[in-house]
């Protein structure tokens, strides 16, 4: 029979346990397994089924003790846990403890648990809740980025400037040598967008096309070639082309591009106006996630099981070897954990404090709330009533959805109860610097 000792601490979550066994135990499931075994098992010079016991245990007998032993001792390490009323978290480390001789064996499982801890009052959280109403001028400046984002280049009979675009030939030289990577040809690109150094691009501007000249250069110090860096060089240059960007205007041809059939502008400006709505208030919406996030994990500085990190850590690389895998990349991608747990950590430990909320304040997801998300996100494509049919035909993609709606309840429930203060935003802040 097995019995168990009583629970160590060693550390504010790892704990062991000592399990012992029988060894007549130990031989009796050791011989049930061999019998078993010797129902089906083929051996050369014997039909199956008949193959003698101790044929049998001459061939398997390490095999059937070690799957018996491990069964008795997960039994013995299941019904301690159970008894004790533990919440573990991860698989336990089970080590034996001298050597497996005698009446008894015994063992020691070390194991991690859930941490126990009381929720912080949120009351008194302050939360800043970005605040922008959609403008005109929002509108308009998305319009200009949609119209240059769709700009074509004519040749220009006129010195570069900004935002034209050349083709050049280059070659550099340090001390009269030419340098690896210092030389191109009909090298295309547009000034003004980085894609050369600023000096490399100043040199170019005010030069016509069939223009030639040779300048100086001194390359950062920070410079990733570092035979290059804070190194003062030759270029000579070669200007081969200059076209000057023609941006289409806001007409009937450019607004059916934009997929307005009516070719009207005004219709345009609505369309762009409402998904505007729609960006604004879905990033308003994710800031103020992670702001609760943050606060929560603030206000709840709980200790988390290694376990349950490694776990999420083997989750992040599996998933990003995924996502690379369908960017195109082949071949074993290697990649080390430590990378990866700075954020397995937090994750875990929201994870946590998100599961005691949900189940502490009842804010479980409802069927209602679910089919309303979907039908929400199903309201931007063309047909509806199949994509909400997708989603519920996969339980794992209604899992996701769920999900979600598990930690918008967390977020309304915060809200309800702290400090929560508006602060207008301006639109390049709330959609990025340029405002896409």
């Amino acid at each position: 029979m097995s019995t168990t000792e009583t629970v160590q601490e060693v550390s504010p979550l790892e704990r062991t346990i000592e399990l012992t066994v029988a060894a007549k135990e130990v031989e009796a499931a050791t011989d049930a397994r061999l019998a078993r075994m010797g129902k089906t098992l083929k051996i050369a010079g014997f039909r199956p089924g008949k193959v003698p016991a101790k044929v049998v245990k001459q061939h398997h007998g390490l095999q059937a003790r070690e799957e018996a032993l491990n069964e008795l001792v997960g039994r013995a390490y299941g019904e301690a846990i159970t008894a004790q009323k533990l919440k573990v978290a991860g698989y336990p480390s089970i080590e034996p403890k001298g050597d497996e001789t005698g009446d008894t064996l015994t063992f020691v499982a070390t194991f991690e648990l859930f941490p126990e801890f009381t929720l912080a009052d949120v009351s008194g959280a302050e939360i800043e809740r970005p605040v922008h109403e959609v403008t005109a001028a929002d509108v308009d400046k998305t319009l200009e980025i949609l119209r240059k984002q769709r700009v074509r280049y004519e040749n220009a009979d006129r010195a570069a400037q900004k935002e034209d675009r050349v083709v050049i030939d280059f070659l550099g030289k340090k001390d009269g040598v030419a340098f690896a990577g210092g030389e191109a040809k009909d090298y295309p690109m547009v000034l003004g967008q980085g894609t050369l150094l600023p000096e490399f691009e100043a040199a170019i501007e005010g030069c016509a096309a069939g223009s030639a000249k040779t300048f100086d250069l001194t390359f950062p110090a920070e410079y990733g070639n570092a035979d290059l860096s804070g190194q003062t060089v030759q270029f000579d240059l070669n200007v081969k082309q200059v076209q000057g960007p023609v941006i289409p205007e806001l007409d009937e041809e450019f607004v059916k591009a934009m997929g307005v059939e009516s070719g009207k502008a005004d219709d345009l400006r609505a369309e762009v106006e409402k998904n505007l709505k729609g960006e604004v208030k879905k990033r308003v919406h994710q800031r103020v996630r992670e702001a609760v996030m943050d606060k929560l994990d603030a206000l709840n500085p709980i200790t988390v099981p290694k376990a349950m990190i490694e776990q999420e850590t083997y989750r992040l690389m599996q998933n990003t070897r995924e996502e690379m895998k369908q960017r195109g990349m082949k071949g074993d991608i290697p990649m080390q954990p430590e990378w990866f747990t700075d954020r397995a950590a937090p994750r875990v430990r929201m994870g946590l404090i998100l599961a005691q909320l949900v189940e502490t304040e009842k804010l479980v997801a409802t069927e209602d709330q679910i089919n309303a998300r979907i039908a929400e996100m199903a309201e931007t494509y063309q047909h509806p009533a199949e994509v909400i049919e997708w989603y519920k035909q996969d339980p794992q993609r209604l899992s996701g959805i769920e999900s979600e709606v598990l930690e918008e309840n967390v977020v309304e429930w915060v809200l309800s109860r702290a400090k929560v203060t508006e602060k207008a935003i301006d639109f390049d802040e709330i959609m990025g610097q340029q405002g896409v």
